[in-house]
């Protein structure tokens, strides 16, 4: 990947420096653009008119940096002073920091002159001779550029006359057998810093020539120059600059080394599922005590899954295990898998006999599932850039964070649970892998903005809603709250001073280095369209109590509606594509966001059969959507979301085929891991394992068609978690209470919800998360006759694992706020001994 240098890079990688070109009017070209790259004051082009000041040495200077560009015009790289510095004469002035050598063409142009091909073969033998003699007082590095390959149809007739392609692929040819043996020594970390043979040839510089971008056929457009510029200043300062995230400077660059505290978490993550697994059950039968604060064995799959799937993302986005590449946006490929997305969620539509409600669990989860996958694709083609297309990708966001402010109210209005669980399951479940990605991966937690703001909006509602929460039956007053809240929230954040104060106490006392102003970017970019949800919940809520849907004149209403929101869509998307740029948009989008929002909300449930219908490939996607958001930034893009993952060795060439395999395998494992940090939440969190294996007699939690919870903020694999306000059921199997023994501890609802403990059918063999039987409880079982392979050593170890539960069950550990505030000491102490 190449890195987009600007002035203040090119400074740090240059202060006080010097460079030095040397060579044709190409690399004259060259030299030009690649001075103006690093101070846009200086010319970007020599002077056209006067041919005695283009053919002469140029120097330029540019104050920001303090650096010095020479230019030594020698078209056939034989001249005196040229000789001189070769051959390690220092009176030429200080040692250049890079030096880049350019000729071929001319020896072409003027074979009589220069001796043509024979002529140009020995200036290259004694250039290549002397370079290795004069290091390292020569250079830093010393770059001879390959021969420029022209347009022969752009050609003057003289030109046409002496030069020729198969000359130019000639003498590129004997170029690169010249650097041949250099090492190439590279390891998982990236290439070695500098190789061992002295001489760079980047040949890419020929393959960025495009035809439409010269007129003479030699001389390429500024455009071109400054891409090639831009090579040559990745080539030389990506190892030299500071190397923190983003890690965006994967060409001609290695990775640093991963400081310990970084290696121990990944380390610590990765071993955690298999230590127990092996270990636990000695420590266990070694202290009983300690099983209490380890994880059962239903939670062993699941954390070495997680582990495994953060171990992944390191050696994706850390290690040069994979390559990377830069984005491309190309409109037809953008369009075509936008209509690919949408024919196969269509394609998998599936229909139901009864009116599933407003908003219902399958619903939802489709309407993440598509906007997901249209944020996805934007990202993966970097469409940021596209102000058309930029601007609908923010109502998407906007869509999940009104999705915040409407399921989470719902929940506090109906149920009134404001104890601890409900916030430790929320917070666990949503910033678990984003917590452990920013360690893992050096980043930081606000980076990966989604789910930081998704759990600041939670605690907002959630304070909105607890505040008075007696009162909240009165919607006048619901209603003052929810407007006072918004209020105070808009003054916070118009008063930049105070969010800077705030993340100030952060770094001073809790080392936590968050940008203030990419957070308030953030939060006030969407910062009204959470109290929407609010609102629209809270009408949802009175319009059903006061059974507005049987008013005679609701199916006029409705029309209405209907025909509003249509022209809501309409006007949105009329107005966006006026807008000049995206910034300007910006200033738009919290005030006019709702309206795509609700009106999408209107037509898609405006009759009972779209209400009963649902795509389950969006739906599948849709279950994911937190992970697919969070782990694209590493697995399937690269390069902290500033590139590609090339997961097939096979080039550039192949970037189809590449996309499909990196696509199934990164929802293939987001999928997993989804289900895996459901279980990890559970078990943080204390709350009974879900059921795998449902008997004849669960019971559905469903009436009239319509789910417990509208928008559940939980995935559906912590439905086993205590429910409050006595309505719903938990299903909780225990072998025990079947037998009539005790019931698992912890199933019983806290807050008068009933408690059906069912016991698992006879010869039912419980399953892991992934389908597959339990190996650990296999190991627990005790077989009346012992089998092939069985030892004293087997009877014993299974002894152990079948006592684990009982010693579990009569030593719960820890409670949950003890938990939380173990978790987060132990995170302020990473924060204090982290490297800088």
């Amino acid at each position: 990947m190449m890195h987009p240098y600007k002035p203040k890079d090119v400074s740090t990688c240059f202060p006080g420096r010097r460079i030095v070109f040397a060579g044709d009017s190409v690399t004259r070209s060259l030299f030009f653009a690649f001075a103006h790259l690093s101070d846009p004051s200086l010319p970007s082009e020599p002077p056209k008119d006067d041919y005695q000041k283009k053919h002469a040495d140029h120097n330029l200077h540019s104050p920001e940096g303090d650096i010095n560009f020479d230019f030594y015009w020698d078209p056939f790289l034989n001249s005196t002073r040229i000789k001189s510095m070769l051959h390690g004469d220092q009176t030429q002035g200080e040692k250049p920091a890079l030096l880049v050598l350019g000729s071929g063409l001319w020896y072409l142009r003027y074979p009589q002159d220069s001796g043509g091909l024979a002529g140009w073969e020995g200036m290259v033998d004694q250039t290549f001779a002397a370079i290795p003699q004069a290091l390292p007082g020569l250079a830093d590095r010393v770059v001879v550029l390959p021969v420029e390959e022209p347009v022969i149809s752009k050609l003057s007739p003289e030109r046409a006359a002496t030069i020729h392609l198969g000359d130019v692929d000639a003498m590129n040819s004997d170029l690169m057998h010249r650097v041949s043996r250099m090492s190439k020594g590279t390891s998982m970390w990236g290439p070695t810093p500098l190789p061992t043979y002295p001489i760079a040839i980047p040949t890419i510089l020929n393959k960025m020539l495009l035809e439409d971008q010269t007129q003479d056929g030699l001389h390429f457009s500024s455009f071109v120059l400054s891409q090639q510029a831009n090579v040559l200043y990745n080539f030389r300062c990506n190892e030299a600059l500071p190397k923190y995230y983003p890690f965006d400077k994967t060409c001609c660059n290695s990775y640093p080394q991963t400081p310990f505290v970084q290696l121990f978490i990944l380390v610590l993550i990765l071993a955690i599922g298999p230590f127990v697994r092996f270990v636990g059950p000695h420590l266990v039968a070694y202290k009983p005590t300690i099983a209490g604060f380890l994880p059962g064995n239903d939670y062993l799959i699941p954390l070495t899954i997680f582990g495994g799937v953060v171990g992944l993302n390191f050696l994706a986005d850390r290690t040069a295990i994979w390559m990377k590449e830069q984005k491309q946006f190309d409109p037809w490929v953008f369009t075509g898998l936008c209509v690919l997305s949408m024919v196969a969620g269509l394609a998998t539509m599936k229909g139901k006999d009864k009116d599933m409600g407003l908003l219902n669990r399958d619903q939802t989860d489709e309407w993440k599932g598509w906007m997901q996958l249209a944020i996805l694709i934007y990202h993966y083609l970097g469409a940021s850039k596209i102000s058309g297309i930029y601007n609908p990708i923010r109502v998407l966001v906007a869509s999940y964070l009104w999705m915040t402010g409407y399921g989470h109210f719902h929940f506090y209005y109906k149920k009134a649970d404001y104890g601890m669980l409900r916030i430790a399951q929320v917070m666990v479940r949503i910033n678990a892998l984003t917590i452990i990605l920013a360690y893992v991966m050096d980043t930081d937690y606000v980076f990966y903005y989604f789910a930081p703001l998704v759990s600041f909006w939670f605690v907002i509602i959630y304070g909105t809603m607890y505040i008075g929460h007696k009162y909240n039956e009165n919607t006048g007053f619901m209603f003052g709250k929810i407007l006072a809240s918004a209020a105070v929230l808009t003054y916070v954040f118009k008063s930049q001073w105070l969010i800077e104060f705030l993340f100030g106490i952060l770094n001073r006392f809790f080392a936590i280095r968050w940008e203030a102003r990419e957070w308030m970017f953030r939060v006030t970019l969407d910062l009204w369209i959470p109290y929407v949800g609010m609102l629209t919940a809270l009408a949802y809520i009175k319009a059903q109590q006061l059974n507005l849907t049987d008013h005679p004149r609701f199916p006029m209403a409705l029309r209405t509606t209907i025909g509003a929101s249509v022209a809501g869509l309409v006007w949105f998307f009329w107005f966006e594509l006026r807008q000049p740029d995206k910034f300007v948009y910006n200033g738009w989008h919290p005030y006019i966001s709702w309206i795509p929002v609700l009106s999408f909300i209107v037509l898609r449930n405006c009759t009972p059969y779209l209400r009963s219908v649902n795509s389950r490939a969006f739906a599948f996607v849709g279950r994911c959507s937190l992970e697919t958001f969070i782990m694209q930034y590493h697995f399937w893009l690269a390069a902290d979301t500033r590139g590609i993952l090339m997961v097939l060795p096979l080039g550039t060439a192949w970037r189809t085929l590449n996309m499909i395999v990196s696509t199934i395998g990164f929802i293939y494992v987001c999928h997993h891991v989804a289900e895996a940090t459901g279980w990890i939440t559970n078990w943080v969190c204390g709350t009974p394992r879900k059921a795998r294996i449902p008997p004849p007699a669960v019971q559905n939690t469903q009436a009239n068609g319509r789910t417990e919870e509208a928008i559940p903020l939980l995935p559906a694999d912590q439905i086993g978690a205590p429910k409050a306000n006595g309505s719903s059921k938990t299903v909780v199997f225990d072998a025990e209470a079947a037998n009539g023994g005790p019931s698992e501890p912890g199933s019983a609802s806290g807050t008068g919800g009933q408690t059906v403990v069912a016991p698992r059918p006879n010869g039912d063999v419980p399953q892991s998360p992934a389908g597959r039987p339990r190996w650990l409880e296999r190991l627990a079982e005790r077989p009346g006759s012992p089998g092939p392979g069985w030892s004293p050593y087997i009877a014993t170890r299974n002894r152990v694992f079948g006592a684990w539960e009982e010693a579990a069950a009569q030593n719960p550990g820890l409670n949950l706020t003890v938990k939380g505030t173990c978790i987060l000491v132990v995170l302020w102490i990473l924060n204090l001994v982290w490297p800088s």
